[in-house]
């Protein structure tokens, strides 16, 4: 018995002493951050910056084993494994941006909606939750689980924090730190900030609308010009003299250094092309 009371007594006193040092929390760097809001614009939430980064490399490594052992050149499966290792990130860009840009352009809609809400008597969180079954279709389930955290929770602020990092989108960060200034304030001003946003994201959606559509050429072409050289690297590999020649220090340099230039060019249209995008500075 008295074993058990100076053990009890000795992790109570090092839990007091504990105490006294709270664990300083993490601080993420701005790359993991910026892969895991590209993960969540992607719909790709359950997937960890780690988790993702794991997957391209064992991509790689797998394409790049069967690519050596169906040419017999180790430098064409070293090159056909790094661009297999990159096409996950391609894969999760694209569907990002799409995905982005359908938010974007549901998101005057959403507000209207909520304004509805807010007109016929509604609270915020009852507006907000009331998304779930009358908003934008593909942004239902971000107002359904808002609604479950705010039914679990009561607490606006914490469940408008999660809702941000679903979204993961400056657009929706504008948005709800709008709803949330507005009623911290409180008044009668909500249903004016919701229609001042409406028609600030609807002149933005004019304006990229026709900016997108005239500049989509420009990675359309990007893309089909970094495309083609390998392309005809895939066909040569299957000659085996012709892919043999590669696994020579000349044949190494070669495929290092147009790697490396379509990797320039293919940055430079795409900087060229491209719109500037909204960072998160909200979160």
């Amino acid at each position: 018995m008295g074993v058990i009371v100076g053990f009890l007594l000795g992790a109570g006193l090092l839990l007091i002493w504990l105490s006294f040092f709270p664990e300083e929390s993490r601080r993420r760097s701005a790359r993991s951050d910026r892969l895991r809001d590209l993960l969540a614009q992607a719909g790709w939430v359950g997937v960890s910056p780690g988790g993702f980064l794991a997957l391209s490399g064992a991509l790689a490594v797998v394409v790049a084993v069967i690519s050596a052992a169906l040419t017999s050149a180790l430098a064409v499966g070293a090159a056909f494994g790094i661009l297999a290792g990159s096409l996950p990130t391609a894969v999760v860009r694209g569907r990002a941006a799409q995905r982005r840009t359908t938010f974007h352009e549901l998101w005057p809609e959403a507000i209207e909606d909520m304004l509805s809400a807010v007109r016929a008597g509604m609270s915020l969180p009852e507006a907000l939750g009331s998304l779930a079954e009358r908003g934008p279709e593909p942004m239902r389930d971000y107002f359904a689980a808002f609604a479950g955290d705010y039914a679990v929770t009561a607490r606006l602020d914490e469940c408008l924090d999660r809702l941000k990092e679903r979204f993961a989108d400056p657009v929706a960060d504008r948005v709800v730190e709008a709803l949330r200034i507005t009623r911290e304030v409180g008044g009668t001003d909500l249903g004016t900030t919701l229609q001042s946003l409406t028609a600030m994201l609807r002149a933005d959606l004019r304006t990229r609308g026709e900016l997108r559509a005239r500049q989509s050429w420009t990675k359309n072409s990007a893309r089909l010009a970094v495309a083609a050289p390998w392309a005809v690297l895939a066909v040569l590999g299957t000659r085996t003299d012709a892919a043999a020649a590669f696994d020579s220090p000349m044949g190494v340099l070669v495929l290092t250094g147009g790697g490396a230039l379509c990797f320039l060019a293919y940055w430079l249209m795409i900087r060229i092309g491209s719109l500037p995008e909204d960072r998160r500075v909200l979160r």
